[in-house]
């Protein structure tokens, strides 16, 4: 579930009259997480073992939540990519978020979010099932050629289902989207305090 101190302080930011920054902020999130729709596309089927792996990270639970939000299928930018998404990152990369960096983030860091159904009920958003689990893992030399992060998705949230079968597809699925964040090492996410 959300914290409540995230939507309290995205509210602030908006009353504050910051909202324009507020609305760049929520764009760049949201096309953060519109690789999955290009990923969920593009492959068909789960990945095979090509030497391109990403483990899934079932600690993510215990890691520090960055932000949600909610997309529905009518929104312009997601298009297909519609959910409650939870993003989380590890205590790793924490201390570089918190600050706006230095960056790259440290080798180690793992951002995810965690992606589910949603259904409106008394005008209030509640969290149905999983759809998928997406990732970003820092490593600086086995992904150098995908800007030092490995990309994976797994659809549900299986770890029996990866969908990024090789580096080349992370380039084209994951990193092309990416790119445009490279000045904060290819992250979207922003810390809110």
């Amino acid at each position: 579930m959300t914290q409540p101190g995230n939507a309290k302080h995205t509210a602030k930011a908006h009353t504050n009259g910051d909202r324009h920054r507020g609305r760049a902020r929520m764009l760049f999130k949201l096309a953060g997480v519109l690789s999955l729709a290009v990923i969920v596309t593009s492959f068909g089927t789960a990945a095979t073992s090509t030497g391109y792996e990403v483990r899934f990270p079932n600690e993510f639970r215990d890691w520090f939540l960055v932000n949600s939000m909610t997309a529905g299928k009518d929104s312009p930018v997601f298009g297909h990519v519609d959910g409650m998404h939870f993003v989380h990152v590890n205590a790793k990369g924490l201390p570089t978020l918190k600050k706006g960096g230095p960056f790259p983030y440290p080798d180690g860091t793992i951002f995810m979010d965690d992606v589910h159904e949603f259904s409106v009920r008394d005008g209030a958003s509640v969290e149905g099932v999983r759809k998928a689990v997406t990732v970003m893992v820092k490593d600086s030399k086995k992904y150098a050629s995908t800007g030092g992060w490995g990309f994976q998705v797994w659809l549900g949230g299986d770890p029996s289902k990866p969908q990024v079968p090789d580096a080349d597809h992370a380039i084209t699925a994951c990193l092309a989207c990416h790119t445009p964040q490279k000045d904060q090492d290819y992250v979207f996410s922003t810390y809110i305090p």
